[in-house]
This record gives structure tokens, sequence and C-alpha cells, in this order.
């Protein structure tokens, strides 16, 4: 009975921890975001804390050409479903 307490005592302060982490961690390709997308008052569109929906969304059409962009096209063909809903959620989860 005593293991079974630590055992949940432990799951409890790892899944406790995982927003942290998800805010803290970026994944591959998301540093590179903020070249253009800083949190600074200059930066092209603010991708901190906006919604990780219209972030793939965006991503999603960039990368088949249904949203228009110079750069952008390029830079989205370069990342899976996957990759794009993992930048997509860490980035939202930044304020």
């Amino acid at each position: 009975m005593k293991t079974l307490s630590v055992i949940l005592g432990v799951a409890t302060i790892v899944a406790s921890s995982l927003p942290v982490l998800a805010a803290s961690v970026p994944p591959p390709g998301a540093a590179s975001c903020s070249g253009c997308h800083s949190a600074g008052a200059a930066s092209v569109s603010r991708l901190y804390g906006r919604d990780a929906g219209e972030i793939v969304t965006a991503m999603t059409g960039f990368r088949d050409g249904s949203v228009p962009s110079t750069v952008m096209t390029r830079i989205a063909k370069g990342f899976t479903d996957d990759e794009l809903r993992a930048i997509a959620a860490w980035l939202a989860a930044q304020k």
C-alpha cells in the first residue's frame, strides 16, 4: 500500500510539471520562429500565446500554398504535421 502511495505521489508531481516543461523546452524548429516572431513589439506577428489551432492552420496553409507568403511557404514545407503541432503547442504555451 505504501508503494502505491509513493507511485501516485510521483505521478502527481510529474503530471503537474508537464505544463512547465512544455512552456520551457522548445521542440526542434520552434526556436527559429523567434527571429521574426519575437515577443517584442516589433515582431512580424506575435505567436507567443496564440491559439495552437490557429498556428497549425496557418502553417498548413503556408505549406500547401493555400495561404500565400514569400518566406513562410518555404519554411513550412520543412515540417511534418507532428512537428507543426508540437511547435504550435509550445508557442501557444508561451506568455
